[in-house]
């Protein structure tokens, strides 16, 4: 029974020199790789947000509501023909205060900003023509975006592990080695980079615009491409 024991603590032993191989680690004969690589797409942009306000003096806060809920009622209408939602507006900002300076001492003030999402980007320059007729006299933007970003950075992701693979691939030849497997991949994250053609859009006035006597024409309005750009790291295991 002696020699068997003996035997049975020798095997034991051995076993437990042999840890097993990490799989996500590479083999004797595999040479490691990591490369980054970066991929873009260029999508045009089929949403924009535009941030638009009212104001209103008088001589009493009712009366300054009152003239800014007017004008916002009609700035909300005139989007309304052009076929925005309700719930494509939100209210960013409201306010009624007493001027304590100036030649308005005295006097009320009372302010609204509204940020309206337009999802035609056809209408976005007569947004801009209609609500400044209808009383806007605060008005900044577009925000140009992607209603849907996931698919922009699904593309971006594909041409950004092409890329690395493409790379890695020329390492491996110029070395005389080969790919034999993919160990890991990491996701670098996003970034959304907007590049727009259009005109000046942004118009900061706190006085209201002098009647209009014909339709103005719209705005120049361009909506140029999004690019959104990923990265990805890549582990590559490479043999002979």
């Amino acid at each position: 029974m002696r020699p068997i024991t003996i035997v049975a603590i020798i095997l034991n032993l051995a076993a437990c020199g042999r840890a097993p191989a990490d799989p996500r680690g590479v083999d004797r004969n595999e040479t490691l790789l990591t490369v980054t690589a970066s991929g873009r797409a260029d999508m045009r942009p089929d949403e924009a947000r535009l941030q638009l306000g009212v104001q209103s003096d008088a001589t009493s806060a009712g009366e300054a509501s009152r003239l800014n809920r007017d004008k916002m009622n009609a700035v909300t209408a005139a989007l309304g023909k052009l076929g925005v939602r309700p719930d494509d507006l939100q209210t960013r900002n409201l306010s009624l205060s007493r001027l304590n300076y100036g030649a308005e001492r005295g006097r009320f003030r009372a302010y609204n900003t509204v940020e309206v999402t337009i999802r035609e980007m056809s209408k976005v320059g007569d947004a801009v023509t209609a609500v400044t007729e209808a009383g806007a006299n605060v008005l900044s933007g577009p925000d140009l975006r992607l209603s849907n970003r996931e698919a922009a950075s699904k593309s971006a992701y594909a041409a950004a592990y092409r890329a690395a693979r493409a790379r890695a691939e020329a390492y491996a030849g110029t070395a005389g080695l080969k790919i034999a497997r993919i160990l890991a991949i990491r996701d670098g994250g996003d970034a959304n980079l907007t590049y727009m053609n259009a005109a000046d859009m942004a118009l900061e006035s706190v006085a209201q615009p002098p009647p209009i006597a014909a339709p103005a024409p719209p705005v120049p309005f361009s909506a140029g491409r999004n690019t959104t750009e990923v990265q990805v790291r890549v582990d590559f295991a490479l043999k002979p």
